[in-house]
């Protein structure tokens, strides 16, 4: 057997996963998103352009999508880089373990229940009320942008914290003492050493995030109380509520494209950044 031969069997399986569970069930919704919408719900094929002429209709989740996805990512990097940097780079050995642990234990309770706890938190009887003892009165945090902002950071921010904290591991902690040597300010260190050399992770984590907060819709309907709400939220009630599937697919079409040229947007500066940092380096 060939090396080539060997190559396609490895590839094979996974080549197959993809086709049956994302490419198939994408092209069915390409499909349907060039329909109509049948008298009773569903779909009815057709091939018009009108579901998508209609898209204006669903602006606002898109906005909120466009707004605070990135808005969440950008907060659970600036929460998580440090976090990551200080298990990774300055807490000893046999603390990181345990430490590393209580990153993971979000994960070990539902995101419904968390987020109903913010929903207390948030709400008449938890932060307003308590500042309402330092004369703030009408305080009003629940349903608003500001509660899904913290209800995603906080759902999120473990997936920022692992890739960066990886890439901050594999550090050789030799070059921060080399810089130090030379006489390097920490600041500078931080900038022209470490920061470089955790593109990786970085990238690795926004993407994470971004992604999967651009397909979100359980916070923004717990947390936004039907005011502010996604795409996602936006999907959920064109098939399962309006039963519209061929302008759900549309949304759905759209929202995928937008994701596409922003991901490809993002990993090419990234692909730029990491060219910059290898030249440096060789200087």
């Amino acid at each position: 057997m060939t090396q080539r031969a060997r190559n396609w069997l490895l590839v094979a399986p996974a080549g197959a996963w993809l086709i049956v569970m994302l490419v198939l069930p994408l092209s069915v919704v390409f499909v349907f998103s060039f329909g109509e919408r049948a008298p009773s719900g569903g779909y009815v094929p057709a091939f018009t352009f009108e579901q998508y002429a209609n898209l204006p209709a669903r602006l606002t989740a898109f906005q909120n999508t466009l707004i605070l996805a990135p808005l969440g990512t950008l907060a659970a990097l600036l929460i998580a880089y440090p976090l990551a940097y200080q298990l990774a780079v300055r807490t000893s050995e046999k603390w990181k373990t345990l430490l590393l642990v209580l990153v993971i234990v979000p994960f070990w309770t539902s995101i419904l229940i968390r987020s109903y706890a913010w929903i207390y938190i948030l709400g008449g009887r938890g932060i307003p009320a308590l500042l309402e003892n330092f004369g703030l009165d009408d305080v009003r945090l629940i349903y608003t942008p500001f509660a899904v902002l913290i209800g995603i950071v906080y759902g999120y921010l473990p997936l920022m914290v692992f890739p960066i904290y990886v890439a901050l591991d594999r550090l050789d902690k030799r070059l921060l003492e080399a810089s130090a040597d030379l006489g390097a300010r920490p600041m500078t260190t931080f900038f022209r050493v470490t920061l470089p050399m955790s593109v990786s992770g970085i990238a690795t984590g926004c993407m994470l995030v971004f992604i999967l907060l651009m397909g979100e819709f359980l916070i923004p309907a717990l947390l936004g109380g039907g005011k502010v709400f996604f795409v996602g939220n936006a999907l959920v009630d064109l098939f399962l509520q309006s039963r519209n599937w061929a302008y759900g697919s549309a949304v759905a079409m759209m929202l995928i494209i937008i994701m596409l040229v922003t991901v490809t947007i993002y990993m090419r500066l990234i692909a730029k950044l990491n060219v910059q940092r290898d030249d440096v380096a060789l200087m």
